[in-house]
């Protein structure tokens, strides 16, 4: 099925995304037409924080707001923890209650430039899930490098309400205050997935991570992988201060309807 970005985001972006394909040897991803404003020339040196075993594939891209882009995720993040104290507290205490394990759970994602980071949200999978991920391959519902699974098994009951509704992503805004992952941006992948990415899948890592972008607002999981990793080449080859406030803006619309989140 296609989707038209125009109708889902804004006016100025019209063009319909990729039709899925299957997932073949050579992971070819059809290109994405911008229209608007010509394209802006960003092949400048990415300014890394660290050497990855990736970097050497990931394009340098120059993010020009780059400093208004984090006074936002500062001035965002402190508020929306402040705000959002009594939640997180709450989650915390039904997290802890409703089965063994931690409250946070810890994982290794991928940031920009190809640089781990460790990633934080709100266990909602029973404490042996990783363990039993090999056992459930078989049944993954997606093409390439990702493993999503409607009913997984992994998934508490209080699991499955944080999900719909993305509440087990809040502590990422610990995330954003300490400057792995940004508001906005597409979000970090696992070790194992940029293992399989192909160099237009690399571009997504030029870019800092984020809690939310396009794909956020666009059917998260109901998206093909293909058409996922467009909407984060549009991202980046679009991105841009009032970008990033538009997609805030949507955010919580798209979290309250709950579309394409398990």
């Amino acid at each position: 099925m296609e989707r038209t970005l125009g109708a889902v985001i804004f006016s100025d972006i019209d063009e319909r995304l990729p039709k899925r394909h299957a997932w073949g040897n050579e992971h070819k991803l059809k290109p994405v037409r911008l229209l608007g404003a010509a394209m802006a020339a960003l092949g400048m040196k990415s300014q890394l924080q660290a050497e990855s075993a990736f970097a050497a594939r990931i394009p340098g891209v120059r993010v020009a707001y780059g400093f208004w882009k984090r006074i936002l995720d500062i001035v965002g993040s402190v508020v929306l923890l402040s705000l959002l104290s009594p939640i997180l507290l709450v989650i915390a205490l039904l997290v802890k209650t409703s089965s063994p394990g931690p409250i946070v759970y810890r994982q290794k994602r991928v940031g920009k430039g190809g640089v781990e980071f460790p990633f934080y949200k709100f266990r909602s999978m029973y404490k042996d899930a990783d363990k039993r991920l090999a056992e459930l391959m078989g049944s993954n519902e997606k093409e390439g490098p990702i493993f999503k699974m409607k009913d997984d098994p992994r998934i508490t009951p209080i699991g499955k309400f944080l999900r719909k509704y993305s509440l087990d992503e809040l502590p990422q805004l610990f995330n954003v205050l300490k400057g792995d992952m940004s508001l906005v941006g597409p979000r970090p992948p696992l070790p194992r997935e940029v293992e399989q990415y192909d160099d237009k899948a690399f571009k997504r890592l030029s870019v800092p991570p984020g809690i939310t972008c396009l794909w956020q607002i666009c059917g998260r999981s109901d998206t093909s992988f293909d058409e996922w990793m467009a909407l984060d080449a549009l991202y980046v080859e679009q991105m841009s201060f009032w970008l990033d406030l538009k997609i805030l803006m949507k955010t919580p619309t798209a979290v309250i309807r709950g579309d394409g989140a398990y």
